[in-house]
């Protein structure tokens, strides 16, 4: 009879923040953390940003050459941003789904776009980015936002987006990244680490979420590793924007 201790020591471990925990609960724990702020994910984000986090999906929006219907996917959509103005621009023959594994954050989204009038074409569905539940050459646009250093498996899920598109398709990952500067890398420490889990604090009463935000992004891979992750997975062109000094920045892979 095989010792269940023993099985659970060989389990692989992953980071959470900087904690290393087991692979199988790090997807739980990520969860907590979004169902603790997903109430006030878009104050926080206006907040957190100054604002500029429309102006970085503004830009990722443009770069993603949506035309009127196509059908798009949007991992990790939250609270709809994104969705919000892909629904608009695909239009009643185009389709948009909003994915995201947390069922807090995707019921905000939901009622939110449909309080403001977003529903005949945009389809609401929970979903994990390393199984995607969508048949393959399906999309012509995927998007992750904010959404890919949460993820335990990123090869897979990159992998698992490249599925679901058309040959010729689209995937943008928009991502906290590395500032190029050390001197606004160092700034931006000081920033990430005290005024995030403070503001989180204040405004959500939830510091420690805030402050694994802050790790999180410490340990997503910077933007020549994400951009060999793409091309590794399949993704040809790939290219990366810095934006605001490299604190985010904005990949994109073609289909072949």
């Amino acid at each position: 009879m095989s010792d269940p201790r023993k099985a659970q020591e060989q389990e692989p471990t992953t980071h959470f923040g900087f904690q290393d925990v087991p692979e199988s609960q790090k997807a739980e724990k990520v969860a907590e953390v979004f169902h603790s702020v997903a109430a006030k994910y878009d104050l926080m984000n206006d907040v957190l940003s100054g604002g500029l986090h429309r102006l970085w999906k503004r830009f990722t929006i443009e770069l993603s050459g949506v035309r009127p219907g196509n059908r798009v996917l949007d991992i990790a959509g939250g609270t709809g941003d994104l969705t919000r103005k892909f629904a608009s621009i695909v239009g009643p023959t185009g389709e948009v789904v909003l994915a995201d594994i947390n069922d807090s954050m995707l019921k905000v989204g939901r009622d939110r776009l449909l309080d403001k009038g977003v529903a005949g074409n945009v389809q609401f569905v929970q979903a994990d980015a390393e199984k995607l539940p969508f048949p393959d050459n399906h999309f012509d646009v995927v998007t992750i936002a904010f959404g890919l250093r949460n993820v335990t498996h990123k090869d897979a899920a990159i992998a698992s987006m490249l599925r679901v598109l058309k040959p010729g398709g689209r995937l943008l990952v928009l991502e906290f990244s590395k500032p190029g500067n050390p001197l606004l890398a160092k700034v931006y420490d000081t920033y990430s680490f005290s005024f995030m889990p403070l503001a989180g604090k204040l405004i959500t009463n939830d510091s420690e979420s805030y402050r694994y935000l802050a790790e999180s992004i410490r340990m997503h891979p910077d933007q020549e590793t994400l951009k060999a992750m793409m091309v590794d997975a399949g993704f040809e062109r790939v290219t990366y924007h810095n934006m605001t000094g490299g604190i985010v920045a904005l990949h994109r892979g073609i289909k072949p």
